[in-house]
Order: structure tokens, then C-alpha cells, then sequence
């Protein structure tokens, strides 16, 4: 876990994620990375001497087949309530609309639905767990899908929400919040969704992998590459 506080604590100083006052709504998928970021965010809320608040909110999109309980166990263990939002996203996606490519209407309409309850909820920020891998299969993505260089930003204000977006694990290596999460038997819950393991997403993972085998420090290069883009912004 040292990793990973050290990994949040370098985030927060470079890019000011988190201040005195803020309550932040944390995005809990039941994933590894979201149940590791909520950790570290209670950790880091005692020894940064932040006054800060945290909330978690889950959206269930609907596919069902997952029990939350060990996520809610997990929440409340770590001093942070939870908020289920139940939808009828994946039914709208997949049986309504029946989206050949069902990603990004997903994603949009569960991002709509997490920010309105953020707002319900009080919350001035959202985090999304989001890390340094996940940056830069982004930034694949977009250089080769949409012809240009950009990923995702550690800290964006979103205007439409009146919510600012941090992304608290963006320095964090995926390999150490594995290491996290079974050092300490963090539960998790199995993604439900048909697509998962079949997206764009899996294709930048192993192009990734590929460049990895040809050079040993090819992601710690790209990610300089982008970070450093980052901080022009």
C-alpha cells in the first residue's frame, strides 16, 4: 500500500487534487482499481491531515448476477458509506438500442447518472481510478483511432456537472494496486457486462504488451511522454 499512497501523494501535490472542504464522491465499479483507490483515499485522509469527505457511489447498470454486499462490508470497514444507484442502462444498451459498439453510450449515460447523484449527494469532486497504464492505452486509443495525441486529464472541471474530476491514482502502476488488493484480500466483483474483455480497450492493452517485449522500459517512456504533456496543460 506504500506504493500507493506514495503514488496518490505525488498526484495530489503536482496537480491539487484534493483540498480542505471537499467531499468526494469515489466512482466504485467493485473493481480491483476502485476498491484499491477508496482504500487509499480513507489512508490518505489521516496522514495528510486533509479535512476532507468521502462517499461512494456505485452504479448498477442493471445486468444483475453480482452481489454487493462484500463491496458495501468493504465501504463500511473504511468509514465511507455507499450509494447504489440501480438503472436500466445495460437493458437499454444491449436490448433497446442494441449497439453494435455499446461503449461509449454506456459510458455516457453511467457517468450522467454517477454525477447527478454526486450532486444529490453534496459532493464538490469525483475520482475515478484511473492509472498510469489506463493513461496511456488512452493515449494508443486516440492516436490511433482518432488521429490525434491525448488522454485523459488528472483533474478536469466539468462545467455541465459543476464537479470537478480527479483522478487520484494516475502515478500508480497496475501491477502494484494487484499487489495491493492480494496482500489484502480486497474484494472485488466480477464485471458483468457482455463486452467486457472485447473492447478497443483490450487491443491497446496489447499493443502495449507488444512494445513492452521489445523494449523493458517502453511504458515508463511513453507515460514520461505524457505526463509531461500533462503538465503543460
Amino acid at each position: 500500500m506504500k506504493k500507493i499512497l506514495g503514488a496518490l501523494r505525488r498526484a495530489d501535490e503536482r496537480f491539487s487534487l484534493i483540498e480542505n472542504g471537499d467531499t468526494i464522491a469515489v466512482g466504485l465499479s467493485g473493481g480491483k482499481d476502485s476498491m484499491v483507490m477508496l482504500r487509499a483515499l480513507a489512508l490518505y485522509k489521516l496522514f495528510s491531515k486533509k479535512d476532507y469527505g468521502l462517499v461512494a457511489v456505485m452504479v448498477d447498470l442493471g445486468f444483475g448476477g453480482a452481489d454487493p454486499a462484500a463491496v458495501a462490508a468493504f465501504a463500511e470497514e473504511n468509514g465511507v458509506p455507499l450509494h447504489i444507484l440501480k438503472t436500466q442502462i445495460g437493458e437499454i444498451v444491449f436490448d433497446v438500442r442494441k449497439e453494435k459498439n455499446p461503449c461509449a453510450l454506456c459510458a455516457k449515460m453511467r457517468k450522467g447518472a454517477f454525477y447527478a447523484r454526486a450532486k444529490e449527494l453534496g459532493c464538490n469532486k469525483a475520482a475515478f481510478a484511473h492509472h498510469m497504464e489506463d493513461a496511456i492505452e488512452t493515449f494508443l486509443l486516440s492516436m490511433l483511432y482518432e488521429s490525434r495525441l491525448h488522454t485523459f486529464a488528472p483533474k478536469t472541471y466539468l462545467s455541465r456537472q459543476d464537479i470537478t474530476l480527479i483522478r487520484p491514482l494516475i502515478f500508480a502502476a497496475e501491477k502494484d494496486i494487484v499487489a495491493v488488493r492480494e496482500k489484502y484480500g480486497i474484494p472485488v466483483l466480477k464485471n458483468p457486462c457482455p463486452a467486457d474483455g472485447h473492447t478497443k480497450r483490450e487491443e491497446a492493452k496489447e499493443i502495449l504488451s507488444y512494445l513492452c517485449e521489445k523494449r523493458m522500459n517502453a511504458k515508463q517512456s511513453i507515460f514520461k511522454a505524457v505526463s509531461d504533456s500533462l503538465m503543460k496543460e
